[in-house]
């Protein structure tokens, strides 16, 4: 029988040293996207796959990720009291139900995969989603909802892939793959940030996986990888031949947040689907198209 995919964990803990210095004083995940930050379009991407409980794995200075999610009393009285239905909704989807949300200290920045051994405790013996904020996906059906539905299919770890330039397989872990029926890949083996004469595909992970609870037994012998960090590319590799692990070729279109252009364009195809900002967007873009 397949277990319910109903956790998630959500790393959270970096510095975000390339937005600074807007991260001098605030999470980067807290940076917003037209008028959510980023940290809450993984949270509903998270609950449309039927996720029902968070794990957030925090740092120093990011307390206000829980915050965040925390209701605001004072904040619900005043907008009732002035009748703000619209801002009052807005409020309400930014909040957890009490008991689904907790969040693990990373003491060290020790890689991805130390991270995701921090919410070992949290994870148990139960299959669970890994969401990076830093990723986020513009798709008719939430990418994480199409992972969770190949993994009842496969009844195994499934991850979120696409396909990068050949010479930036250093900057991802890449897959090398199986039988590919060009949307599911069976993945028989993995490398972290491989040199683009080694790569063995151009196959690269997203920050969206679905995992079962194998990989805490790899990633808890700590052993260091690329970078000397934890990675958690290595801990997967060595759940291959154990039970089905596949790559998903999902539908969307992948925004990395974490980078300062992919950022910009991810607040400009974001706008331009808003029923409410996407006229005036277009306007305004043929404003600077003019000009170039």
């Amino acid at each position: 029988m397949i277990k319910p995919l109903r956790k998630a964990v959500l790393p959270v803990a970096g510095l975000g040293t390339r937005f600074l210095p807007a991260t001098k004083a605030m999470a980067k995940e807290m940076l917003p996207v037209v008028d959510r930050p980023l940290i809450q379009y993984s949270i509903d991407e998270a609950r449309a796959a039927g996720i029902e409980q968070f794990c957030l794995i925090t740092g120093r200075g990011k307390t206000a990720l829980v915050e965040y999610f925390d209701r605001a009393f004072e904040l619900e009285a005043t907008l009732k009291e002035r009748n703000k239905p619209e801002a009052m909704q807005a409020l309400k989807e930014s909040s957890m139900l009490p008991g689904t949300m907790l969040s693990v200290r990373q003491q060290e920045p020790l890689g991805l995969g130390h991270a995701i051994w921090c919410a070992r405790a949290f994870i148990g013996d139960d299959p669970f989603a890994i969401l990076l904020p830093d990723d986020i996906v513009l798709s008719k059906t939430p990418c994480l909802k199409q992972l969770a539905d190949a993994y009842q299919q496969t009844g195994g770890s499934v991850v979120a892939v696409t396909e990068v330039p050949h010479e930036q397989t250093n900057r991802y872990g890449i897959l090398k793959v199986g039988q590919d029926d060009g949307t599911m890949v069976e993945i028989t083996g993995l490398v972290e940030k491989p040199d683009p004469k080694d790569a063995p595909s151009n196959l690269s992970i997203i920050g969206r996986y679905v995992l079962t609870a194998d990989v805490i037994t790899h990633l808890s012998r700590l052993e260091r990888g690329a970078g000397n960090e934890v990675q958690l590319t290595d801990a997967m590799a060595k759940m291959i031949g154990t039970g089905p692990f596949h790559g998903l070729r999902f539908e969307g279109r992948r925004f990395d947040c974490g980078d300062k252009i992919g950022f910009l364009e991810a607040q400009i195809a974001f706008a331009l689907e808003r029923p409410d900002l996407g006229p005036a967007v277009r306007e305004f873009l043929k404003t600077y198209v003019d000009r170039l």
